[in-house]
């Protein structure tokens, strides 16, 4: 088989991959595979393939990622921070899980500077949510600003 069908292929490969990622670093692979196969079709060795290939993706990486770093979106603040939950008991007093009720339901939640004074913490005491992951609760005894 012929060189630049080989770079042909993978680059089709490359952008087919690029469409389940959606990441723009793959199509800039793809791209330069295109450009090593368009060296290859016109009779270059495949030293000189391999440079232009390298050079292609080289940019067109390090393009894809000033792109993203100026298109970054900053993250909004959730919408449950600064809500109040009440405190129900401990999971793990040391590592700072409890359970919480939040919103009529019961969650797990990691207690902010645990190991600053939250030891005496009673059932119901007031806790402020600062932010969630996932599925569990990040909470404070003040309210986040």
């Amino acid at each position: 088989m012929e060189p630049y069908l080989l770079w042909i292929i993978a680059g089709f490969a490359l952008a087919i991959v690029e469409l389940l990622t959606g990441t723009f670093y793959l199509l800039m692979l793809a791209a330069a595979a295109f450009g090593a196969g368009a060296i290859a079709w016109a009779g270059q060795g495949f030293p000189l393939q391999a440079v232009v290939a390298a050079g292609i993706a080289a940019a067109g990486c390090w393009a894809v990622h000033i792109w993203r770093a100026k298109n970054a979106t900053e993250q909004m603040a959730p919408v449950d921070a600064g809500q109040p939950a009440n405190f129900e008991s401990w999971i793990d007093e040391s590592a700072g899980l409890a359970r919480v009720r939040y919103r009529g339901a019961s969650w797990e939640a990691r207690i902010a500077a645990a190991g600053e004074g939250a030891g005496g913490l009673q059932p119901g005491a007031l806790l402020y949510v600062t932010q969630t992951r996932g599925s569990m609760l990040e909470v404070a005894r003040n309210r986040p600003l």
